[in-house]
C-alpha cells in the first residue's frame, strides 16, 4: 500500500519538474525574443548605413524626382561636366552598298554590343545608336571628375577594337570598317522625352561641339576638344591638330589622342593603363567621394557633436596629408591614409556610441561604390581601427593617422579645439566642471605622444607649452 509521503513525493516532484520546464520555457522564449530583436535593430543599423552610403555616392536630392500618373520620373538637370563621345563609321554608305544587309547588321551588332561593353566597364552612359553612329556620355547620372580620363580610354579601346578587327578582315581579303571619334566636355541638359517609348537623351552646345569634333576627325584616330584634352593631358599623348571653328562659340583647339603616357601605361606601349595610372585616377575619384561625405557630414551629423563634425574631418584629412608628404609615402599610401582620414569619423552618421565600427562599416559600403580593390577597402578598414581611442599604431600609415587625428594638441588653436571638446562632452556625458575638464585634459596631454618623425618636429614643442599652460591654470585655481 502506497504511502501519503509518497503520493506527496511524487506530486512535489512532478510541480518541481514543471516549473523547472515552465521556467526554462520562458527563458528560452525571452532569449529568443531577446535574439529576435537585437537582429532587428542590427539589420536596422546596417540598412541604415546602407542608405547613408547610397546618399554618399549618388548625391541624392529628393527634388530630381517629380511624381506622375505613370509613377515617380527624373526631373530635367543640368550637368555642369559631361564628356559626351560620337563614334561614326566611315564610308559607311559605300559598305551599304556591298554587303549583304544580313551580314551588315550582324556585325553593326557585333561592334555595337561590344561598345556597350566598354561603356558599361568605365560607368559611362550610353545614349543612343542612330544607324552608324554610337553616341555615349560620361559623367552622368551620378556626377563625377573622372569622366573625361574614363571617356577618353573607351574611344581608346573601341579603335584597338577596331584596328584588331581590320587586320582580321585585311588577312580574310575582306572589306573593312573605320571608326571616327570625336569628344568634348561641358554642361549638358538631360531628361527622359517621349510618351509611349520614354528614353533617355541629353542636350546643349557640348553635344553639337562633340559631334562636330567626330565630323572633322579622321578614321582610325579620336579628335578630342581643348577643353577635353586639358583635363586629360597628364595621362594621355597627344598631337595638336589646330582650331575649329564653332558657331557661336569662337574657335577651339583640336588634339588626336594617340596613346596613354608610356609611364602609365602597360609595358610602355601606350594601349592599356597601368597600376600607376589607377592609382592617379583614383585620387580624382577621392576628390569627389570628398566633397559628398563632407556634404553628408556638415548637413547630417547631430548638433550637439561641436567636436567631432565636419571641420573636425577637414583637419585630420589636411594633416594627414602634410604628414604624409612629411614622411614621403607613396602615392597609394597616401591615397589609402587620406580615405581613412575622410571615413574615420563618418560612424557618427548611424550611431554615437561605437561610432568607430559603423565608421569602417560606412567606409566598406561607399568605397566599393568609388571602385576601390577589396585589399584597399581592408586596409583602410584596419586604418580606422587606430583611431579608438586606446588603439597603438602598428605600422607607419597608422602612426600617421593617430598622429593626424591628435594633431590639434601641439597647434597654436588648441583651446578654442579642446573648448569645443568640452561642450560635446558636456552634451553626450552630463555636466563636468571646467577645473575638472582641465585635469582631464592634463592627464590626457600628459600620456599622449606622437609617433612620426614629422608630428615629433612640427608639434611636440607646442604641445609641451600647453601642458605647462594648462598646469599653470590648474595650480592657480588651487
Amino acid at each position: 500500500m502506497i504511502s501519503f509521503f509518497t503520493i506527496y513525493t511524487w506530486v512535489g516532484l512532478a510541480v518541481f519538474c514543471f516549473l523547472i520546464l515552465a521556467v526554462a520555457f520562458w527563458i528560452r522564449k525571452y532569449i529568443q525574443k531577446r535574439v529576435e530583436i537585437l537582429t532587428a535593430e542590427r539589420v536596422a543599423l546596417a540598412m541604415k548605413v546602407k542608405e547613408k552610403a547610397h546618399r554618399i555616392h549618388v548625391q541624392y536630392d529628393s527634388d530630381s524626382i517629380v511624381y506622375t500618373h505613370q509613377g515617380p520620373k527624373k526631373k530635367s538637370r543640368k550637368y555642369q561636366k559631361v564628356t559626351v563621345l560620337f563614334a561614326d563609321i566611315q564610308g559607311f554608305t559605300r559598305i551599304v552598298e556591298q554587303l549583304n544587309p544580313e551580314i551588315l547588321i550582324d556585325e553593326l551588332d557585333q561592334f555595337f554590343l561590344h561598345f556597350d561593353e566598354l561603356v558599361e566597364k568605365y560607368g559611362i552612359e550610353k545614349i543612343k545608336t542612330i544607324g552608324d553612329a554610337y553616341m555615349c556620355a560620361g559623367g552622368l547620372p551620378v556626377k563625377n571628375s573622372t569622366n573625361p580620363i574614363e571617356v577618353v580610354l573607351a574611344g581608346i579601346e573601341m579603335q584597338n577594337y577596331m584596328r584588331d578587327m581590320r587586320e582580321i578582315k585585311m588577312l580574310e581579303h575582306k572589306e573593312y570598317w573605320e571608326l571616327r571619334i570625336g569628344i568634348h566636355t561641358g554642361p549638358v541638359i538631360s531628361g527622359m522625352v517621349g510618351r509611349k517609348k520614354i528614353s533617355f537623351d541629353i542636350w546643349g552646345d557640348t553635344v553639337n561641339i562633340a559631334s562636330r569634333m567626330e565630323s572633322s576627325g579622321i578614321a582610325g584616330e579620336i579628335n578630342v576638344s581643348g577643353t577635353t584634352w586639358q583635363l586629360v593631358k597628364e595621362f594621355f599623348v597627344s598631337e595638336y591638330r589646330g582650331k575649329m571653328p564653332v558657331k557661336y562659340k569662337g574657335e577651339t583647339d583640336m588634339f588626336f589622342i594617340k596613346g596613354i603616357l608610356p609611364e602609365l601605361s602597360l609595358n610602355g606601349e601606350g594601349k592599356q593603363p597601368n597600376e600607376l595610372f589607377r592609382i592617379r585616377l583614383q585620387h580624382i575619384r577621392f576628390a569627389d567621394m570628398e566633397e559628398a561625405v563632407l556634404n553628408r557630414l556638415e548637413n547630417e551629423l547631430p548638433g550637439e557633436l561641436t567636436y567631432h563634425n565636419m571641420k573636425h574631418t577637414v583637419d585630420v584629412v589636411t594633416q594627414a596629408e602634410i604628414i604624409g608628404r612629411g614622411e614621403e609615402i607613396g602615392e597609394e599610401e597616401m591615397l589609402l591614409l587620406k580615405t581613412a582620414a575622410l571615413f574615420h569619423d563618418t560612424g557618427f552618421l548611424v550611431e554615437l556610441e561605437n561610432h568607430e565600427d559603423y565608421s569602417i562599416e560606412m567606409a566598406r559600403e561607399v568605397m566599393q561604390l568609388y571602385g576601390f580593390l577589396d585589399e584597399q577597402v581592408e586596409e583602410v578598414c584596419q586604418l580606422i581601427n587606430v583611431t579608438r581611442k586606446e588603439a597603438e599604431p602598428r605600422n607607419h600609415l597608422e602612426a600617421i593617422l593617430k598622429d593626424a587625428d591628435l594633431d590639434y594638441l601641439g597647434r597654436s588653436d588648441f583651446l578654442p579645439v579642446s573648448n569645443s571638446l568640452y561642450h560635446e562632452f558636456q552634451h553626450l556625458n552630463g555636466d563636468m566642471s571646467p577645473g575638472v575638464w582641465n585635469k582631464k585634459q592634463i592627464g590626457f596631454i600628459a600620456e599622449h605622444k606622437y609617433y612620426t618623425k614629422t608630428a615629433k618636429k612640427l608639434r611636440q614643442v607646442k604641445k609641451e607649452k600647453q601642458l605647462k599652460g594648462l598646469r599653470e591654470i590648474d595650480n592657480e585655481k588651487v
